[in-house]
């Protein structure tokens, strides 16, 4: 809907009534007061919710469509920060502040997405990040998205909290998604529990374990709790009241109880990673790296990737944006080993600043959810057609034809 402005609508109305009064009926009436009338045109506001898939100009529409489909608790999931949302905004920020380098002249006919990660060729660095409880933002969850990822030919991670297990997530797909490990007590809290998960995503066919590191000291949600204030539904198969995660999900249902393992908790420390890098044949990845010293640590306990995030501003109030995180990993690992990084990612030009900055891949995770959340499938695929026209608009714009292209010469420095 377009709408003006309450208060120009006022004056503007308050004008129209004075040339018409009497007291001006002798000075020409309207046509004295015309003028500025005409100066008081209404400022046309666009707030329109799209009402399909199609209709989405960006990312934003997305969220707004979504914003009113989803029910409080389930968005106030999608849209948590930690403390005051400092770490939140600054993901988003930073990337804003950021500028590119625009170059001329440049042969980009012919435009290169592509990215090679373990021997296997992606069209696009775009990719899908993990997030749980997806059927808490539409009935098809993780199977919308599969398709939908698959669809477009990008890379899914499925969370280990998923609402669907990982042997229809990667039927729906056509091929296995890589799988995400949690640390206990969100994931397996005993070691039984852990390489049993692990097990099960090997026999499933996925290729690589995201072993996720950055929620071992918990997460201050304040932003949920509020929504799950404003939500009074009693869909508890959903969550418990008070908007928290309901009862056991899938692949955490039936896993070995084993004896509760300190090492896979908040004692975690850098001797757990052999163990668990030993424990299966997969590619071993670690996210939630945010420092160099931490990415030097990466490959002296032979990891085979890093994921350099902060959860999306959901875990530590730190304030580190990951974009600013990136250069100084990126300079500690020296090409040697994949990066991925996530976190505040809302437009093509972002991409082109993580790559740009040494990311191999990006991950995405509220751009497809609020595409999942407003029209399913197609809402997936949308998100992920925008960001890739944008992303090939933006590098065509600085003058790369190829993701090599894009470096540090890439970002303006002044």
């Amino acid at each position: 809907m377009l709408r003006p402005n309450a208060p120009d609508v006022r004056r503007r109305d308050f004008l129209r009534w004075l040339a018409a009064s009497p007291l001006l009926a002798s000075a020409g009436g309207i046509a004295t007061l015309e003028p500025l009338i005409a100066q008081e045109a209404p400022r046309r506001v666009f707030d329109d919710i799209v009402q399909s898939a199609e209709d989405a100009l960006d990312i934003w529409d997305l969220q707004r469509a979504a914003e009113v489909t989803v029910p409080p608790a389930h968005y106030g999931y999608i849209m948590t920060g930690v403390d005051g949302e400092e770490t939140y905004a600054n993901n988003r920020s930073a990337l804003e502040q950021l500028r590119l380098r625009a170059r001329r002249l440049v042969d980009v006919s012919n435009l290169d997405t592509s990215v090679n990660i373990f021997g296997r060729k992606w069209d696009t660095p775009i990719m899908i990040a993990p997030c749980g409880s997806q059927r808490a933002f539409h009935a098809e969850g993780e199977l919308a998205v599969a398709r939908a990822a698959s669809s477009r030919q990008h890379l899914q991670t499925l969370s280990t909290v998923s609402s669907t297990a990982v042997e229809e997530v990667n039927e729906a797909r056509g091929e296995p998604v890589w799988y995400q490990l949690y640390l206990s007590p969100v994931g397996p809290g005993s070691w039984e529990g852990a390489t049993a998960l692990m097990q099960r995503s090997q026999d499933a066919g996925c290729p690589t374990i995201v072993y996720t590191v950055d929620l071992q000291g918990g997460s201050n949600r304040v932003t949920l709790e509020r929504y799950s204030r404003d939500d009074n539904r009693t869909c508890t198969n959903c969550h418990t009241p008070g908007g928290r995660a309901g009862g056991p999900k899938p692949m955490l249902r039936g896993l070995p109880r084993g004896t509760p393992d300190p090492g896979l908790g908040r004692s975690t420390t850098w001797e757990t990673i052999p163990r668990l890098r030993d424990a299966t044949n997969q590619k071993f990845i670690i996210k939630g790296i945010m420092t160099a010293e931490d990415a030097e640590l990466c490959l002296r306990y032979g990891v085979d990737g890093i994921w350099v995030s902060n959860h999306g501003g959901r875990a530590e109030g730190s304030g580190q944006a990951t974009i600013d995180a990136l250069p100084e990993i990126s300079e500690a690992i020296a090409g040697s080993i994949p990066i991925v990084v996530d976190s505040g990612f809302r437009r093509g030009s972002d991409i082109v600043k993580g790559i740009a900055r040494g990311a191999t891949a990006v991950a995405v995770g509220r751009p497809y959810l609020w595409g999942l959340g407003a029209f399913g499938q197609e809402g997936v695929e949308k998100a992920l057609d925008i960001l890739t026209r944008e992303m090939e608009i933006t590098m065509r714009a600085v003058g790369a034809p190829s993701l090599s292209d894009l470096g540090p010469h890439t970002i303006a420095t002044s």
